[in-house]
């Protein structure tokens, strides 16, 4: 850690010099933007030197997980975005907020980012409003390299889409997440809505679904990861056009159905299904999903996913259905055991009920009986490695593991290296454990969110079940 030097005050009293302070602004200021700005902001109580230090920082990031309501996160980004120096450029944006926003709130924020984004490469923007105030702000930005836009329709319980824009021109994209959007067809009548975005690396599509047509095209040739999650009953296909992808990345109910062999380049691949209810469409889907990775080689599924599987009809009996090319260069197969969702385990004794087996009782084994050597007909050699983990550890896979290193090199002090170095080399170290640990807390939050809405979901189809019943009832005079 940084040396500081004692010295005897007025009354004797050893003291220890403030070195840190004496460092120039810019390094001050590099310190801070590793901070989320609410602990930014709260420098300014250290001293007179600190007071408007916080002001200086190229990079916002403001999420309501940090507060205890939301009156105060509302009234806290107000005071920033007042107080921030106006003439420093902004290089990122990170705006989280749950819950309803009101729209004059909203526009004020994106009016700053609108006259803030002319060298900004970040923008990240979860809330419940109106695209409108949002849109501006985003399609004159023309530096921007990542963008994370989830947009919610108002309202407390509504769970509904917002319509993507047609044309929005990034020309600087390499990351774009979606979520909550709906998709409109052109007027050639097909939907491709990415085909502007030239130097996309990443694509992450959460919740989205299509309008007017039933494919929805992805062509690219910069794309190498593509993750999915679908957690509604939209049925439509994907047309899949990227010689680059090697990631593909897959979480929910599978029903959007791939076209030829867009994932034919596929190496690795993560697949974490579940089910609602005992359908024929999800099991299939999610069958001819393997089939089309064709030529993986790193495969993690979850507990869930093998059990949606073995609802595929006579999955176990013929073992000559599964093409030779199933799996026939896989390397790695892991198997993540997290306890099944209350939803797929109702499905499964649903299904044990049809099959005139015992009811009332939770599967034998997270992992259906000889379900493995299936997945593993065309290469017996690959290594296997079964963990167990919690329902939302799967989310956490495609994270880098907390490297023990960090420590460390965080402590280790060097006689030889100067102070502003030795600063800034700790500063980096740090950094990256803050930067793990708040995407951490973010997969944690969505995973909460998640949950609620299956719940929801669930609900909403036993209160159909009990219509159906009485109808039935009814009309048979029981």
């Amino acid at each position: 850690m940084i040396q500081t030097k004692t010295r005897k005050g007025s009354c004797g009293i050893e003291m220890s010099e403030d070195k840190l302070s004496d460092l120039p602004n810019c390094i001050l200021v590099h310190i801070l933007s590793f901070l989320n700005i609410k602990d930014a902001v709260r420098t300014c109580i250290l001293s007179k030197r600190w007071k408007h230090i916080w002001k200086y920082i190229p990079t916002l990031t403001l999420h309501y997980s940090n507060f205890s309501t939301l009156k105060s996160f509302d009234q806290f980004v107000s005071r920033v975005l007042s107080l921030r120096d106006n003439s420093i450029v902004l290089h990122a944006i990170d705006f989280d907020r749950n819950g309803s926003i009101a729209p004059g709130f909203l526009k004020r924020v994106a009016y700053y980012v609108l006259s803030h984004n002319f060298k900004l490469l970040r923008l990240g923007i979860d809330v419940k409003g109106d695209i409108g105030h949002i849109l501006p702000c985003i399609s004159s930005c023309q530096t921007l390299t990542s963008l994370k836009l989830s947009i919610s329709p108002k309202g407390r319980y509504n769970f509904g889409r917002t319509l993507f824009p047609k044309s929005l021109n990034l020309p600087a994209l390499t990351c774009l997440h979606l979520g909550n959007f709906v998709f409109c067809a052109g007027d050639d009548g097909q939907i491709e809505p990415f085909s502007a975005f030239n130097k996309l690396n990443s694509l992450i599509i959460d919740n989205c679904t299509v309008k007017d047509a039933q494919i929805l095209c992805i062509s690219s040739e910069t794309l190498v990861s593509l993750t999915m999650r679908n957690h509604s009953f939209d049925v439509y296909q994907i047309e899949l056009s990227a010689p680059s992808l090697c990631i593909f990345s897959f979480m929910g109910t599978p029903y959007q159905k791939f076209c030829r062999s867009g994932l034919s380049s596929v190496k690795q691949a993560n697949i974490d299904a579940e089910m609602l209810a005992n359908y024929t469409v999800p099991p299939l889907v999610l069958l001819r999903l393997l089939y089309d990775l064709a030529n993986i080689k790193s495969l993690t599924v979850s507990a869930s996913t093998l059990q949606v599987l073995s609802f595929v009809p006579d999955f176990f009996k013929d073992k000559q259905r599964l093409p030779s090319s199933f799996m026939r260069s896989l390397k790695s197969l892991k198997v993540k055991l997290k306890p099944l969702s209350y939803e797929l385990s109702m499905a499964l004794k649903i299904f044990k009920l049809e099959k005139e087996l015992k009811a009332g009782f939770e599967p034998s084994s997270l992992i259906p009986d000889g379900i493995l050597d299936l997945l593993l007909q065309n290469s017996p050699s690959a290594d296997v490695d079964i963990v167990e983990c919690s329902r939302i550890d799967d989310s956490f896979n495609h994270l880098a593991p907390l490297s023990s290193s960090l420590y460390p090199e965080f402590l280790q002090p060097s006689s030889n290296e100067h102070v502003v170095h030795g600063l800034q080399r700790r500063v980096f170290y740090l950094k990256q454990v803050q930067e793990q640990t708040e995407t951490y807390i973010d997969i944690a939050m969505e995973a909460i969110v998640r949950e609620r809405e299956e719940m929801l979901s669930f609900k909403e189809h036993t209160m159909k079940l009990s219509k159906t019943i009485d109808v039935l009832r009814t009309a048979t005079g029981a």
